[in-house]
């Protein structure tokens, strides 16, 4: 009889073991708020951005680009041309401080970490052409309506960091955009396994969100969700703090970015 218990128990936990490592901890994508895409944006006629484009697709020919995307993503989901030796069609790049503007709401493509340091996906990369320009780079926290304003009012050198740009900003030539090089949509999620497992079953549960305005804009264009959801928190710590509450059971689905989707389901 003891033998037998033994048996249960050891069964019992390799079930359990084999269940956390299936998805346990995956996200499931209920419902698309919004479609968009991140871009670089540069003042109009700045011969800096030849020299940035050209650093980011020998960085891609190289296989650089894949390598950062597969680390941070877990695939290869970022876009950008590749072209060896680019750099050798221009002038030798001059030393310069190379101002760089980021969205730090935006993880996992730019955030603060520690409080202190801003790391991502996007200032990983931007540093790695920093590096083969010869550039010191400045990091600056920038809100993404402003991109137009902070661009020509020298405030930064490049709008890059999670930044989905303006249609009508863009459709005015008020800057010029390298990319689209990401697809990222707002979406809500919960986790795999579940009892929400689609977005009729959000009715009456508790969503956790972002303050920013952008999430607060994706909400807003869907009634249906904000009168079917029970209770919506609204936390300041952004992404992280949204989906440490998830793993801990403290709400039921969270609204956030696609790309973060790609980074909890890879790491």
């Amino acid at each position: 009889m003891k033998r037998l218990l033994a048996i249960v128990l050891l069964l019992g936990m390799i079930f359990s073991l084999a269940a956390c490592g299936d998805g346990g901890y995956k996200l499931k994508t209920l419902l698309t708020l919004e479609e968009q895409e991140y871009s670089l944006a540069f003042r109009n006629d700045d011969m800096l951005r030849d020299y940035v484009v050209a650093a980011i697709e020998e960085l891609n020919a190289e296989g650089v680009v894949d390598d950062l995307s597969r680390k941070w993503f877990g695939s290869t989901i970022i876009r950008f041309g590749k072209k060896a030796d680019a750099l050798g069609a221009l002038p030798e790049p001059g030393p310069r401080n190379f101002l760089l503007g980021v969205d730090i709401n935006s993880f996992p493509m730019a955030y603060v970490q520690n409080g202190t340091n801003y790391w991502g996906f996007d200032v990983e990369l931007a540093r790695a052409v920093c590096d083969r320009l010869g550039w010191t780079m400045q990091v600056i926290p920038i809100e993404k309506e402003n991109v137009y304003v902070e661009l020509y009012s020298g405030n930064i050198d490049c709008a890059w960091g999670g930044i989905a740009l303006s249609e009508k900003e863009l459709a005015a030539e008020r800057y010029t955009q390298y990319g689209p090089y990401v697809k990222n949509d707002i979406v809500v999620v919960a986790r795999e396994g579940s009892r929400v497992w689609n977005s009729a079953r959000l009715s009456g549960r508790h969503m956790a969100m972002c303050t920013t305005p952008e999430a607060m804009s994706a909400l807003q264009t869907d009634e249906k969700l904000m009168n079917r959801l029970g209770q919506i928190t609204r936390l300041v710590g952004g992404t992280t703090e949204c989906f440490a509450f998830l793993y801990a059971g403290k709400c039921d689905a969270v609204l956030t970015d696609s790309t973060a989707v790609y980074y909890y389901n890879s790491h």
